[in-house]
């Protein structure tokens, strides 16, 4: 019955969000993302939610039973309840007192309009992007922002999305994780070379214990936890029905060295989540401390809602929203090493560390090399489930950003980039 227990966890989960996180229509994302999922066919005549505003939750259940609720905790988004909360993790929170101003912003015509493109090749790498030549296999865009030299010089919303849209970053939560990894290394409080300080793999003869920070952001850990998004991996049951999550992918054994081979996994940044969590301080509030004062608030990102497992670890490997120019303020990051507004976010050559190839692959520390979508040397790329992704190339002060709900394989999202890196060619510095 585990699978079915996933499904029930991540409808709420999914639906919890959608509603008081995003404010988008459940019913619409229920369809255009958790319906066409493998398999949901066979149940998804069983599964009713209810959405509860008053008490801001979503309950589920599949055939009258596999009774799950997620509830909506403001800053901390939603989270799946398994039984007692620690109240710590469980009420709302308020914003920091005093927050420092942003060292970076976007140059915008208007907050809460959308910017038209400036020339008529970005005009035509948009409306390529959301169209929908194939009925069948629809692309779903739901938000573009193109960031030249600072400037947003096109953006496009689907109807019900607009510029204070949270959308859901799946896997490029990720590269976000990765960076407050490398906010730590700067601060001197953790190492990328130390072993990754999990109490459950102290004894003596655990071979886990030299697992890496670094290999944990490589993934090269070698732990056996199997990333297949199908209800039945080790990753769906972490993610849905797991109250400690970072707890369950440090049971994992070692199937394979540390080091040796490259498995994509969202354990090994569970993992890593934890370490960011217990190095200042515990607690989901000190998290977010951490993450708005170093890194969000510098870089102008005020929408952020990151989510947190009931143990106040931060879901980093998934559960991060923001509205797609926020999503755009974090690709550039890395346009100038980790700089922002002469302030130095990540250690100096972090960037170039994150962007050594992983054992030859395409996938560096947290975060994919700009080879795996064959773009410039230097580039860089996050991407997450149905189609996200945040598009890095330095060597044109471009940052690429598409949010959508695309299920299989497209070659058009790799298109876009190479359509407006070609558009922009022409487009003066300011």
């Amino acid at each position: 019955d585990r699978v079915v227990r996933v499904v029930s966890s991540m409808v709420s989960h999914i639906v919890c969000s959608a509603t008081f996180v995003s404010h988008l229509d459940p019913a619409t994302v229920y369809g255009e993302v958790l319906r066409p999922l493998p398999g949901m066919g066979m149940i998804d005549w069983a599964i009713r939610y209810e959405i509860d505003s008053a008490r801001h939750e979503v309950r589920t259940t599949v055939g009258s039973a596999f009774a799950t609720r997620a509830v909506f905790r403001d800053r901390r988004g939603c989270v799946v309840v398994h039984g007692p909360l620690d109240p710590r993790n469980l009420l709302p929170t308020t914003r920091l007192a005093s927050e420092p101003a942003p060292q970076f912003s976007l140059s915008v015509i208007s907050e809460s309009t959308a910017v038209a493109p400036l020339n008529a090749k970005l005009q035509s790498a948009l409306d390529r992007a959301f169209a929908d030549p194939d009925p069948k296999a629809p692309r779903r865009t739901k938000a573009i922002v193109v960031v030249h030299d600072g400037r947003v010089v096109a953006e496009r919303y689907a109807p019900g999305y607009d510029t204070d849209t949270r959308v859901l970053g799946w896997s490029v939560t990720k590269s976000v994780t990765a960076a407050l990894v490398g906010i730590l290394v700067r601060q001197g409080r953790i190492s990328v070379e130390q072993a990754a300080p999990v109490a459950a793999w102290r004894s003596r003869d655990d071979g886990r214990k030299a697992i890496t920070i670094d290999e944990l952001l490589r993934m090269t850990s070698g732990l056996a936890l199997e990333d297949t998004r199908s209800g039945f991996d080790p990753i769906s049951r972490m993610l849905f029905i797991e109250p400690d999550m970072a707890r369950f992918a440090a049971q994992a054994r070692l199937q394979a060295r540390p080091g040796t081979t490259w498995r994509y996994s969202s354990g090994n940044t569970l993992l890593l989540s934890r370490i960011i969590r217990d190095a200042v301080g515990g607690h989901a509030d000190d998290v977010l401390s951490l993450a708005e004062t170093e890194l969000f608030t510098p870089l102008g990102m005020r929408s952020v809602v990151l989510e947190f497992d009931p143990t106040g670890t931060p879901v980093g490997s998934t559960f991060m929203f923001a509205t797609a120019r926020d999503w755009a303020r974090f690709g550039t990051l890395f346009l100038d090493d980790g700089q922002v507004g002469g302030r130095q976010i990540l250690p100096n050559g972090w960037v170039r560390y994150a962007l050594s190839s992983t054992l030859g692959t395409a996938y560096g520390a947290g975060i994919w090399l700009g080879s795996h979508w064959d773009m410039p040397e230097g580039s860089i790329l996050a991407s997450g489930f149905l189609g996200q992704h945040i598009a890095v190339i330095p060597s044109r002060r471009l940052v690429v950003v598409r949010f959508g709900a695309t299920h299989g394989a497209d070659d058009f999202e790799r298109g876009l980039v190479h359509d407006v890196f070609f558009a922009v060619a022409t487009v003066p510095p300011r």
